[in-house]
């Protein structure tokens, strides 16, 4: 009797099954309807900004508004010293929306020194006693900022463009100009403007504070920060 071998053979067929079931699996998968998109989320609804005042005078609020001045310790012995916020809460002047102008002053005899709430808002951690919050407010008016003669901090601005104005600064007798970025938006009856600014008592020809022959000093750069609120003028 002869004897037919079909091990090869098998293996062919099994082999082309195999082959055969792979692309049928393969073809059923790419067969999957693809999930449907993702609803594309409304755009935002984008709420105009209340136009800022076109004509009329505004005049500084002096309740709301601020300039507050950090200055930080410096010399050797720093570490035995503080920094104190000093600030300006008696700001008056007006604002000329229509020239893009504003004058502002206040008096240096009337700022305060290290309110606790402004010494917080500034990263400062430590809280000056009240005979130390003197001494350093008598040596600020009269040792460096000679109040008495020059008791007054004008400044006139002028709008550059929409978030930059042009600053000149008047304070112990001398003039210094300064661009600064400004944000400025529209309220109810007028506007606030803020920002920030750093300049030099040196710029002004004052002499930083020092003591022990500037082993203890105030370092000459000042910190400054700003909130300028002004309300339309009742009629008169």
């Amino acid at each position: 009797m002869r004897l037919r071998y079909t091990g090869p053979m098998l293996n062919h067929r099994f082999s082309s099954f195999s082959l055969a079931a792979s692309v049928a699996l393969a073809l059923a998968a790419c067969s999957v309807p693809a999930p449907p998109p993702a609803p594309v989320a409304p755009l935002p609804v984008v709420v105009p900004a209340r136009p800022l005042p076109a004509a009329g005078r505004l005049a500084i609020d002096p309740q709301a508004s601020l300039i507050a001045i950090t200055v930080r310790r410096g010399g050797p012995l720093a570490r035995l010293g503080h920094d104190h916020v000093v600030a300006a809460r008696t700001v008056t002047g007006d604002i000329d929306p229509a020239g893009n102008r504003a004058t502002l002053r206040f008096r240096l005899d009337a700022m305060t020194v290290d309110e606790p709430a402004l010494r917080r808002e500034a990263g400062l951690d430590t809280q000056p006693s009240a005979e130390a919050i003197e001494g350093t407010r008598r040596n600020m008016l009269t040792r460096v900022l000679d109040a008495e003669r020059y008791p007054w901090v004008d400044v006139a601005l002028e709008r550059q463009g929409a978030d930059t104005v042009g600053a000149a600064i008047t304070l112990h007798g001398v003039t210094r100009r300064y661009d600064v970025p400004v944000t400025i938006d529209a309220t109810a009856d007028g506007l606030r403007a803020s920002g920030t600014l750093t300049l030099r008592q040196t710029d002004f020809g004052l002499v930083p504070f020092s003591v022990l022959g500037g082993a203890m000093a105030v370092q000459d750069v000042l910190e400054l920060r700003f909130a300028i609120v002004a309300h339309s003028r009742p009629p008169t």
